[in-house]
């Protein structure tokens, strides 16, 4: 069975790169029709936080990425560690290593001096200590010949000289372990079969493999995609992108959109732009990952957001918009049918926030005109014509937009003007601002009461002497 993970660290938010890289994880667990992990990786419990914990489980079910098992945290199997590294040392895979930080600092800067690759250099591995109950590290014993080959499911033939690998550290002086240790016990433990993650683990995974080795347990395949660019094809800024994926949740980001978005993020399907969840799981292939860094494309994530929004069914849509709403205090029960304001609204806003602000005039008791809008379209000539609409729409006995059409028709024809002189200020007069849906349908939504109030008053508020 494939089984797949993903394994941040709660030292941060969610952001772009670990959702991509949750969602391939994701994508090859389902097609495979095996299980996907969650692990938290909490064991630098000084940076790690509870907020960062909440922020990447919310994440992950607001993306609809549900694990199969987890989340698991490595802080509760401290004891399965020390146990993996009692074997190590008892199986001479590991030993103690009571290098003072002088020492080592010292080393570094032999090295450096040297033009050579800092690394530690064994002492310990070769030489007794002298005081066994000193403060101590404990290393692994990486073998000092020999290569690491690996295949790698994105890059192909990967390999590296154990020679240049020195031996890492897999328990602290506090006893505390190590990333890199960790994450293969929790690998083997968990029967991992397949890893995707970034190439900034490139050079962990042959000391991986090694640890993997040492304990005769199975390895497993290695993928490591490129990194994601900023818009400028540069390195990934905070304002492009690397920042907490829920902010994409706040800014009116469907998460449809932006799991359609994050899938094309170094992967395609021929020219296919529009893929439903079904859909990826499908044509996905582990092996299609592109190797080439991929920039993001703020524009295309708009683009893919608006279709999104036109094309789910309005009711669905409508469910979304009301956090959306209450998150500005608008009480959406105290006004329209939200589908119809789904529907009318859908060809004009590409997130939900400038769904939910382009219709709060619909939920206010009144609305204020926005700068010189009222001076500009409450000319002295139409208000005749707004006279005459306000005497047809109080007439309307049925508030419907075809019989709302027929009555500002009837009074742009018997008044000899164009539908845009009246069409303004009754849509300033109904908003604020001079845009909005159709002049029916704003007038349909917002009801026959309002409609009359703001218009009544946008008149008295407006019009001179005659």
């Amino acid at each position: 069975m494939v089984i797949t993970r993903f394994a941040p660290s709660p030292t941060g938010y969610l952001h772009v790169g670990g959702a991509r890289t949750a969602l391939f994880c994701w994508l090859w667990a389902k097609k495979k029709q095996g299980k996907f992990i969650l692990r938290i990786e909490d064991t630098d419990r000084e940076r790690s936080t509870e907020e960062a914990v909440t922020a990447i489980i919310e994440g992950l079910s607001w993306l609809g990425l549900h694990w199969d098992i987890g989340p698991i945290f490595q802080t509760a199997r401290f004891d399965r560690y020390k146990q993996v590294i009692s074997q190590l040392l008892d199986q001479d895979h590991a030993y103690k290593c009571y290098c003072t930080k002088a020492r080592l600092e010292t080393l570094r800067e032999q090295q450096l001096a040297a033009k050579e690759k800092p690394r530690y250099d064994g002492y310990c591995r070769h030489y007794p200590p002298v005081h066994i109950d000193a403060p101590h590290v404990i290393r692994f014993k990486t073998p000092e010949t020999g290569a690491i080959i690996f295949d790698d499911l994105v890059r192909g033939k990967i390999e590296i000289q154990n020679n240049e690998l020195d031996d890492l550290i897999i328990a602290r002086t506090d006893g505390t372990p190590t990333y890199n240790f960790t994450v293969v016990v929790d690998d083997w433990d968990m029967g991992i079969t397949h890893v995707l993650r970034g190439d900034d683990h490139i050079n962990n995974t042959p000391r991986q493999i090694n640890i993997f080795k040492a304990l005769n347990a199975p390895i497993p395949e290695y993928g490591h995609m490129p990194m994601l660019l900023g818009p400028d094809g540069k390195r990934l800024s905070k304002r492009e992108g690397a920042v907490n994926v829920l902010q994409y949740r706040d800014d009116g980001i469907l998460p449809q959109a932006l799991i359609n978005y994050l899938v094309r993020l170094g992967w395609s399907y021929g020219d296919q732009e529009i893929f439903s969840v079904q859909e990826m799981i499908d044509f996905f292939d582990i092996h299609q990952i592109n190797i080439s860094p991929t920039a993001l494309n703020p524009e295309k994530l708009l683009w893919l957001n608006q279709h999104y929004i036109k094309t789910l069914p309005e009711a669905e849509v409508a469910q979304i918009l009301i956090w959306y709403l209450e998150k500005r205090g608008i009480d959406y029960r105290n006004g329209p049918d939200l589908k119809q304001i789904v529907i009318a609204q859908r060809e004009r806003c590409k997130t939900l926030v400038e769904m939910a602000e382009k219709s709060k005039f619909l939920f206010v008791d009144e609305v204020a005109f926005e700068g010189d809008l009222a001076k500009k379209h409450f000319s002295h000539d139409v208000f005749p014509a707004l006279h005459g609409l306000l005497a047809k729409l109080k007439e309307i006995s049925n508030w419907t937009q075809g019989n709302i059409h027929a009555a500002i028709t009837a009074v742009v024809e018997s008044h000899h003007i164009k539908l845009g002189i009246i069409a303004q200020p009754v849509r300033l007069a109904m908003t604020g601002t001079t845009v909005s849906p159709p002049i029916d349908m704003t007038l349909y939504l917002l009801g026959k009461e309002k409609t009359i109030q703001r218009l009544s008053d946008a008149i008295s508020q407006m019009q001179t002497p005659i």
